[in-house]
């Protein structure tokens, strides 16, 4: 399989029609390789616009939804990241490519395994994968620059919006099947934060996700 061309497919066909237009977000997805960080039966499908499955009932988030959801976090170089379900690693890699740190946390052990053994083989640095429930989010290394949530919410706690820095950002799937809305909310001050609908989806519900709204907007 010509990998090289399968990628660029990906970005041209899938990614760049769905209005992802950041030339740093499409470089990034142009260079990070996908088909290193996927399960070895679903190699060939790295690029396909489906959710990969990984074990675990999760699945790797399809390429245009990981293209919005990085469009949508304008990441810095300076930026702590807290990322909420490791996956396969893939999502990390990227995040990390563009951020100072990432901090990776997922409740399964298997995860947590195959992220990490996923971003030592491609020689990622910056990021430290960590067993854990952080469906409260992982207040011990708080506050951070972005929290990107890659399951769903039912509902968004507030908890984890004050382990945002002002200024910083956090994307999460928020509500439950038939759709989900792809949320991001951007600290503006100290206990004050706007949001976005950025668009829809439906991904598998992060495990121990909170059920009773504390914070609305």
């Amino acid at each position: 399989m010509n990998f090289e061309q399968a990628r660029f497919n990906m970005v041209e066909q899938q990614i760049r029609p769905w209005e992802v237009l950041d030339p740093t977000v499409l470089d990034l997805l142009m260079t990070v390789r996908r088909e290193e960080f996927v399960p070895a039966a679903y190699k060939t499908l790295a690029f396909a616009d489906i959710e990969i499955p990984i074990g675990c009932g999760q699945t790797m988030l399809k390429p245009v939804i990981e293209g919005k959801v990085l469009q949508a976090l304008q990441l810095q170089r300076s930026d702590s990241v807290l990322e909420i379900g490791a996956g396969s690693g893939y999502f990390a890699a990227l995040l990390a490519a563009r951020a100072e740190w990432v901090r990776s946390v997922d409740i399964e052990p298997e995860l947590v395994r195959l992220a990490h053994d996923n971003l030592e083989r491609y020689g990622v640095e910056n990021v430290i994968v960590e067993e854990g429930d952080a469906a409260q989010g992982w207040p011990c290394r708080a506050p951070y620059d972005v929290i990107v949530v890659s399951g769903g919410l039912p509902m968004l706690p507030r908890t984890l919006l004050e382990q945002l820095k002002p200024g910083g950002r956090l994307f999460a799937f928020v509500g439950e099947a038939p759709v989900m809305k792809g949320r991001l909310v951007t600290c503006v001050g100290e206990g004050q934060f706007s949001t976005e609908d950025v668009f829809e989806s439906l991904v598998p519900t992060l495990k121990n996700a909170p059920r009773h709204d504390s914070f609305r907007f």
